[in-house]
């Protein structure tokens, strides 16, 4: 559905869209209603004219996400391709939207002769995702470079906030408690039937994001994005569908050693294998079902579990019915 009419929104609409298209893992089962808005004042005016009720999902590229085989119900909204809006502001701050990204902003940081950016190019998602689950990689994180963020409510209402109103953490993102009615979630926000529980009932999303970065040399941000960029596709298994790490690593330790003692690389349920590259990445070396992954994830879990006595906690997002 597109439209000329200012009065409605201005994306595209599509039916019983295949999630398999928006996920990195390739694998899935379809959104009743697909949602690409025109840009942010489009997001919020297809917000509003939704029913209260209508169960909402919001996604960048999916690289944090397995939709089960049943698909999802409601409305899927797709921030990548969408809010794409990217430029150095007149403060020295860089505005990026949701949908963006994350290397992206560090390659246009370095070219601005920005430092601090450069381990974004290390996470395989978008802005939105980054900020939702504070991202991060070799030994910095997404909300130590933010100095503001651009949110939007279940009722197209946009705010910005400050990262004072955050409760910050590894992987762990939520709004204060206040006397508003208004809350956070600890992930790319409201999921209806995700196996993942949700502390607050999530009320806002994010759709930009303020980064306050250090003036640099440009040419030493490329070279050290350079070389993050060689690290992962030296150490990662970047060749078939992944979602990236599939476990928060315990206090102390790897889930990637863990699991690897326990001698599961290369273990495969249908087809989704545990990396013989990377023991804490499960790729989807030829026609996984979700049922496939979600069932191998469990494994994993269950074996480190009876083996070691730690239980790995998911950083990956499951969410939608079972076949």
């Amino acid at each position: 559905m597109t439209t000329t009419n200012k009065l409605a929104p201005r994306g595209t609409l599509l039916l019983n869209e295949p999630m398999s298209r928006h996920t990195s893992w390739k694998a899935g089962g379809a959104a009743a209603r697909y949602y690409q808005p025109a840009d942010v004042d489009d997001l919020a005016m297809f917000m509003r004219s939704m029913a209260p009720d209508e169960p909402v999902s919001l996604v960048g590229l999916g690289s944090n996400l397995l939709v089960r085989d049943g698909g999802l119900r409601g409305t899927v909204i797709g921030l990548h391709g969408a809010l794409n809006a990217l430029r150095l502001e007149a403060d020295g701050t860089v505005y990026a939207e949701a949908g963006v990204a994350d290397a992206k902003v560090a390659r246009f940081a370095a070219r601005h002769g920005l430092a601090g950016a450069e381990f974004l190019a290390g996470i395989p998602g978008t802005v939105g995702g980054a900020l939702a689950m504070n991202a991060g990689c070799y030994g910095a994180e997404t909300w130590q470079i933010v100095l503001k963020v651009l949110t939007i409510s279940r009722d197209g209402r946009l705010r910005e906030r400050c990262a004072a109103d955050y409760d910050i953490g590894y992987r762990h993102v939520a709004l204060r408690a206040s006397d508003e009615e208004w809350a956070m979630g600890d992930g790319c926000p409201h999921f209806p039937h995700s196996s993942s529980p949700i502390p607050h009932h999530p009320q806002e999303w994010f759709v930009a994001a303020w980064f306050e970065l250090q003036q640099g040399d440009g040419e030493v941000s490329k070279q050290r994005i350079k070389a993050l960029l060689a690290q992962r596709a030296a150490s990662q298994p970047l060749s078939k569908p992944n979602a990236g790490s599939v476990f928060r690593n315990p206090p102390g330790d790897y889930a990637a050693r863990l699991i690897e003692n326990c001698g599961l690389k290369g273990l495969k349920i249908g087809g989704a294998e545990v990396s013989a590259k990377h023991a804490n990445f499960i790729v989807n070396s030829g026609g996984a079902t979700a049922a496939d992954i979600e069932a191998l994830i469990e494994r994993v879990q269950a074996e480190v579990r009876q083996r070691c006595g730690i239980e790995l906690q998911r950083e990956v997002r499951i969410v939608g019915e079972k076949a």
